[in-house]
């Protein structure tokens, strides 16, 4: 069932009336009816803040479309249809696909991607937008994605892939700390550990490759020397051969202020940054990028989608650290806000092979910052089913926009937390400091039983600010 707005005075205006529960064949009958056309019929697959995000704009760039969240959290709801499936239920996806006609999806998390959801939904001829299985193992294992950047000649850190914990232990103790010990699979963005210690680095490898804390991602290891400088996100959308750059954004991954403390996977994010300027973002495209896709051609793993570059600048200078295949969470709910052009048209073009040549992105001078409200205890055991208060004055704010991670709706309809990171709340300035002003006020107003949220979220960029 939908609630379908229909243009009732024929001014084209949207003003008409709402109507309540209309079964989908006769609510698309309707408005091909009022309006000469059916409604886009978009599926996007996740529950997390990433994609409330996704449905977020997509909505605002097609009000009139009709959108399936699969599963969605409590906050997609006004957006978007819920349907009960999770992310890794592939062939039950493309089957729900089918039957809804769906004329395209988006994948949000990585594991169906590198499980190869985007491979099935293609053989069934269904437009979908994300990288191939082959593709996606340049998230889907770190001695992957560090052969490929050897192979491409990549700038990133020194290092060794390794199977054997003895052998990765000698290893530890010869090269010294500081030292990162990273699971070669997918690890929900905690499989990094920056050890300052050699005991430490020691005591991370037997937890992942002995006490298997991370499950089979950790059964091969990436040991890799630590790079120090400033951490950097650029998301690329690609063809698979040309590759148009977002509004690069810096991500904060540790629990504690001032960045320290355990990895999460992310507590905030802002945008833009001020040390990312053309030249920069000119030299990733070129020096890391552009040949990552070629060596991925050649390599007959055509990359399409989206490729997020996690990188290091070390003096000036950007190293790789990671690579997804895929939107990052949170840089997405500090990015998209700004995002002035049609992010739809290029999903569009890369699920249908069309090249994205003489394509490029508009964004908003303002900035962005966007702090998670996360459950007390995480990123280690956190309690559920906390009931959230958000003061309806923050929905009448234009410069303060709530995004839903893990939340949900309980049996009476109250929304309660459900996840670990349980909301992103964005904060929009004329500069990051007063963007990051508005997302603290919105994160401070919003109450629930435990709630944790860093303060400083943007803090590099304000001293910066704050000095020019």
């Amino acid at each position: 069932m939908i609630g379908l707005c229909l243009d009732d005075d024929g001014d084209g205006d949207g003003d008409g009336d709402v109507v309540e529960a209309i079964p989908i064949p006769i609510a698309i009958a309707i408005a091909v009816t009022k309006t000469g056309s059916i409604p886009m019929r978009i599926l996007v697959v996740g529950s997390g803040g990433r994609e409330h995000t996704l449905i977020w704009q997509l909505k605002r760039e097609q009000p009139d479309a009709q959108i399936y969240a699969a599963p969605g959290n409590g906050g997609t709801k006004a957006l978007a249809e819920s349907v009960p499936l999770k992310p890794g239920e592939i062939e039950e996806l493309a089957d729900f696909a089918d039957s809804r006609e769906i004329e395209l999806t988006v994948v949000g998390p990585e594991a169906p991607l590198a499980d190869g959801i985007v491979d099935v939904f293609s053989g069934r001829g269904l437009k979908i937008f994300g990288p191939s299985k082959a593709a996606a193992e340049l998230e889907g294992s770190k001695a992957f994605a560090k052969t490929i950047m050897e192979k491409a000649g990549v700038p990133t850190a020194g290092h060794r892939t390794l199977t054997d914990y003895e052998e990765t232990e000698r290893y530890i103790r010869e090269r010294g700390a500081p030292i990162v010990i990273k699971a070669s699979g997918l690890a929900a963005g905690k499989g990094a550990i920056v050890c300052q210690t050699v005991d430490d680095a020691v005591a991370a490898a037997h937890s992942m490759m002995v006490d298997k804390s991370f499950g089979d991602a950790g059964t091969t290891v990436v040991v890799e020397d630590c790079l120090v400088g400033e951490e950097l996100s650029i998301l690329y959308l690609t063809d698979g051969e040309h590759a148009i750059p977002l509004i690069p954004s810096q991500d904060h991954k540790p629990i504690g202020e001032g960045d320290i403390g355990l990895n999460t996977g992310g507590m905030g994010a802002y945008a833009p940054v001020s040390i990312a300027d053309d030249a920069l973002v000119g030299r990733v495209s070129d020096t890391i990028v552009m040949p990552t896709l070629a060596q991925m051609r050649a390599e007959d793993r055509i990359f399409r989608g989206v490729l997020y570059c996690g990188l290091m600048i070390v003096d000036g200078d950007p190293y790789v650290i990671e690579f997804n295949c895929r939107f990052g969470d949170p840089e997405t709910q500090a990015i998209l806000p700004l995002l002035d052009s049609s992010l739809l048209d290029v999903f569009q073009k890369v699920a249908r092979g069309e090249s994205l040549a003489g394509t490029d992105f508009r964004f908003s001078r303002r900035a962005a910052v966007c702090t998670v409200l996360a459950s007390k205890g995480y990123p280690g055991r956190y309690e559920k089913g906390k009931v959230i208060d958000v003061p309806e004055s923050l929905a009448d704010d234009p410069d303060m926009i709530v995004l839903h991670a893990g939340t949900r709706r309980d049996t009476e309809g109250k929304l309660v937390t459900d996840g670990g990171r349980v909301l992103g709340v964005v904060g929009l300035g004329d500069d990051v400091s007063g963007a990051a002003a508005k997302s603290r006020e919105a994160a401070t107003a919003i109450k629930f039983s435990g709630k944790y949220f860093r303060g400083d979220i943007g803090y590099r960029e304000i001293e910066r600010q704050s000095r020019s």
